[in-house]
């Protein structure tokens, strides 16, 4: 690669296409990497959205192409049609092709969960869940599309968001193959906060003496709901639960075990929203101990409220790789280990300097993760890409309109 060539094609304000499901802060930790990096990247370039939905409720306002799929089919029906719309609809009219959905339109493909074939070909199953596998047209179409998203050819690249991500494709595909890890950023919060979460405390009638655990997660019964219960009734009545993303799995779990019974009026559930920031700030701990997660967004973003954290050790939680243990956050044996959770809590609400040590080194964490470092990643791939993608005259050409 010609140095000269790819430092003159970084001064290029590009036109990219980003293709993702849904478009929205409130959709996930997934959305949200896509939103930041987006905003941060709209600064210098022109993106359009590809999308099936955009919640109306982003900030982020940019242009926006919508990619329907018909109600009623099967999942991996709609994945399908997805994928081919998207194909078809960014063909032409751009520099970069940036997708966090399972197909074959992307020039940069971002792999944000278990890949496919690692799911299914390389990690231990059941043998009746190996040979349904075999015959299943869901798991097959979900197969092939991943294959052609992940091909080696030129001009395209695709990216893990965590390790563990790199690790998984690189045995599902074979070591010979590179995979850049880009893991999401984070961003500070407006730092006098004190009056909003005074009054969201008050709101949500906590007290002074209230130590308030919070999750947020779509889908709280995976990011471990269960253990957290199982830990609070273990804790004294002045610790609380925030869920905020509540479905009503979630609420069903509460309500309706009667292990929880006795915990109902400790237990604050909220529906997801687009605006979490009052939440974090009301709360005290950030719990997170996840079944599965490649990385886990959350609770990088509850270190940039400063909040301690406990969570999950890896393979479960890919971010626990990214920070360092006792010191950073408090990591746990295991994801269903409720006891090691409560008296993780307890420790951090009875432990004035634990407290203090936890949130001084997730600031640290925080320091690593800046979605300005994110977008500089990403657009030195986008040239490396450009640049193995143009003849030669078209490379001679592109430097000369720098």
């Amino acid at each position: 690669m010609n140095a000269q060539t790819l430092a003159s094609t970084e001064e290029r304000r590009l036109k990219i296409a980003f293709v993702v499901d849904r478009f929205g802060n409130r959709f996930g930790g997934a959305e949200a990497y896509g939103v930041e990096l987006m905003r941060e990247l709209a600064r210098r370039h022109d993106v359009t959205v590809f999308a099936r939905e955009y919640d109306p409720e982003c900030d982020l306002r940019l242009p926006y192409v919508a990619l329907r799929t018909p109600r009623g089919l099967p999942s991996w029906l709609r994945v399908l049609t997805f994928a081919i719309r998207a194909r078809n609809a960014t063909r032409k009219g751009f520099d970069i092709v940036h997708s966090h959905m399972n197909g074959f339109c992307g020039d940069i493909e971002v792999i944000h969960v278990t890949p496919v074939r690692y799911n299914w070909r390389v990690r231990k199953r059941s043998a009746l869940k190996r040979l349904t596998s075999w015959i299943s047209p869901r798991v097959h179409t979900y197969l092939a599309l991943e294959k052609l998203r992940v091909r080696d050819r030129p001009g395209h690249r695709v990216v893990a968001v965590s390790a563990l991500i790199a690790e998984q494709l690189s045995e599902a595909y074979g070591r010979q193959r590179s995979f850049p890890i880009v893991p999401p950023g984070v961003l500070r919060p407006a730092a006098d906060q004190a009056t909003l979460r005074i009054s969201t405390r008050d709101r949500l009638q906590y007290s002074p003496d209230d130590k308030v655990c919070l999750m947020v997660a779509r889908n709280p019964m995976r990011k471990g709901l269960p253990t957290v219960l199982k830990a609070l009734a273990a804790l004294p009545d002045h610790c609380k639960l925030l869920v905020v993303g509540a479905n009503a799995a979630a609420r069903d779990h509460l309500y309706k075990t009667p292990e929880c019974a006795g915990l109902t009026d400790r237990v604050i559930m909220l529906p997801e929203t687009s605006d979490v920031a009052p939440y974090f700030l009301a709360a005290d701990i950030y719990v997170h101990p996840t079944l599965n997660d490649s990385f886990g967004m959350a609770p990088l973003e509850a270190m940039s409220y400063d909040l301690p954290v406990v969570l999950s050790p890896a393979p479960w939680c890919g971010f626990a790789q990214y920070v360092e243990a006792g010191s950073e956050a408090l990591v746990l044996s295991h994801p269903e280990a409720h006891e090691e959770l409560a008296a993780a809590v307890a420790s951090i609400a009875s432990d004035a300097e634990l407290a203090e040590r936890l949130r001084a080194g997730g600031g640290r964490v925080v320091a690593r993760h800046s979605w300005q470092e994110v977008a500089r990643q990403y657009e030195r791939l986008y040239q490396e890409c450009l640049v193995e993608k143009a003849p030669a005259r078209e490379v001679s050409e592109v430097v000369s309109e720098a």
